[in-house]
């Protein structure tokens, strides 16, 4: 944004002024966004609905229902009026706008949270996966949308804004932030905030390039039209690294994708064919499976490939080729075999990162940190420390996390949280003692640390062999004499 209009003899410039800003109406486009960026009764009505449509197509899971909330799109408007405020510097207007924005996207957030809690549909959908890990893709949409809407608010195109609302969609990120914070899965809820902030401030800052371009705030110093530039630099740039990495990341897997092929196709003969290709990035190792029709058995090939791209790709390999020989015998008999391998290979590795990425997610910690052991169809995660959480509340996690994924095993280990007391009545655990055995039990499972129990004659060694009855390892259990009526549990921490 240089200062252009202090160039009036510019040609192009001149010509620009002339057959562009010169067609603007400046005063009711600024009256008109005015009217719609500020607080009012109809804005908040607006917003409670599109963060409720948001967030039942984020637990359904469906896209139908998250195009009507991304088409009512209240807080487009409050976001276009900040970049034009910023664009003339009018910091009254840049204030009602900012308010308006902060007021509604924290109901956005509550209403979802509050939501989420009462809902007994709380699963981590694949709607909700995917506005978890931003990159910079997503800016890149923003800043082209942002030019549409502008462009369409500024030369009276308002069917332009549909589009643009679809393609921004601020509503559900902010709704999956709620769902975080609900399920207190900071993971979630920051990488939603991320993708939130990042349509924020590319719709803000390319409208008040647009704005400045059509010549709203001619009335602007050079030193304030330098002071814009670095905002839009710096603002951009803050959002632009973070999201390069990832891009770059998933550059570095198409890359390694190919080497991969090639290496693959290097073992056997020309007329060989890899008819199936899948490779696990996030695991570790990091998987691949494939199936090769050949009418020559290479042996060894598995080894081979992986030795041909430890020093290019530079990481621990697991690779598993399946070779069907085709040829040499019945050629229907090698198809349905290869067809059935390769099916196999498929749903194994699809549920194996399913289970990972759902783990990961419930756990609050990346794929890296999620250990999956594909042959026995298990995955494990070290759970992060969440303040107020009990032991419930983990069992309950690791639940929900299974929900849809069938013969997988998925082990969320919880922090040391305090054991609860087993309540008795006579010499049998009560009800609630019984609950609480149930508890204590699925977390000896969980963590490899010494339970101590503590209780009278009796009831503690009840309390014992209850707890090996439910899988708890006898060795890990250590009794010790107490006066307590119930029996108390706590783990022995390591010194």
């Amino acid at each position: 944004m240089s200062n252009i209009y202090a160039t009036s003899t510019n040609p192009l410039w001149a010509w620009w002024r002339e057959r562009a800003i010169t067609t603007v109406e400046h005063d009711a486009i600024v009256q008109r966004i005015a009217g719609e960026a500020g607080w009012s009764s109809r804005y908040a009505f607006m917003v409670v609905i599109a963060a409720g449509i948001s967030i039942l197509g984020l637990l359904l899971p469906s896209s139908a229902v998250l195009i009507g909330a991304m088409l009512i799109s209240p807080l487009m408007m409050p976001i276009i009026g900040l970049g034009f405020s910023l664009a003339t510097f009018d910091f009254y207007e840049m204030r009602r706008a900012g308010l308006a924005l902060a007021a509604g996207s924290l109901i956005a957030i509550l209403l979802s949270a509050i939501f989420v809690s009462l809902s007994p549909l709380q699963t981590v959908t694949n709607e909700i996966a995917i506005r978890t890990q931003p990159n910079l893709f997503d800016l890149l949409v923003a800043v082209l949308s942002s030019l549409a809407g502008s462009y369409a608010l500024i030369r009276g195109r308002g069917e332009t804004v549909v589009g643009v609302a679809i393609a921004i969609a601020l509503m559900p990120p902010l709704a999956v932030v709620g769902f975080g914070l609900a399920m207190k899965n900071w993971t979630i809820a920051g990488g939603a905030f991320l993708l939130f902030m990042t349509n924020f401030v590319a719709i803000a800052l390319t409208a008040a390039f647009m704005a400045r371009l059509y010549g709203f705030g001619s009335h602007l110093s050079p030193a304030h039209t330098r002071l814009q530039s670095i905002l839009v630099i710096v603002g951009m740039t803050a959002l632009a690294v973070p999201l390069a990495l990832t891009l770059r990341q998933i550059a570095w897997e198409t890359l390694a994708q190919r080497q991969i092929r090639d290496a693959i196709q290097r073992q056997f003969p020309s007329t060989a064919r890899i008819s199936d290709l899948e490779t696990d990035f996030r695991s570790h190792p990091m998987k691949v499976v494939a199936t090769v029709f050949t009418a020559e058995y290479t042996t060894d090939a598995d080894k081979k490939v992986r030795e041909s791209l430890d020093e290019r790709l530079r990481r621990d390999l697991d690779v598993n080729i399946d070779q069907v020989r085709v040829g040499t015998g019945n050629a229907e008999t090698a198809q349905v075999a290869a067809a059935q391998a390769r099916d196999r290979a498929q749903a194994l590795n699809r549920s194996a990162s399913l289970a990972a990425d759902r783990l990961a997610l419930v756990a609050g910690v990346t794929r890296e940190d999620v250990t999956v052991d594909q042959g026995n169809r298990r995955a494990t995660a070290v759970a992060k420390p969440m303040a107020g959480a009990g032991l419930d509340l983990y069992r309950e996690l690791e639940r929900r996390a299974t929900i849809d994924i069938p013969d997988w095993t998925l082990a969320l280990i919880p922090p040391p949280a305090p054991l609860p007391a087993i309540s008795f009545s006579g010499d049998e655990p009560d009800e609630a003692g019984t609950r609480n055995l149930d508890l204590a039990g699925w977390a000896g499972r969980r963590q490899a640390l010494t339970i101590v129990v503590a209780g009278r004659n009796g009831r503690a060694e009840a309390v014992r062999d209850a707890l090996v009855l439910r899988q708890v390892p006898a060795d890990r259990l250590v009794i010790e004499s107490a006066a307590n009526t119930d029996v108390r549990l706590s783990w022995r921490l390591p010194e």
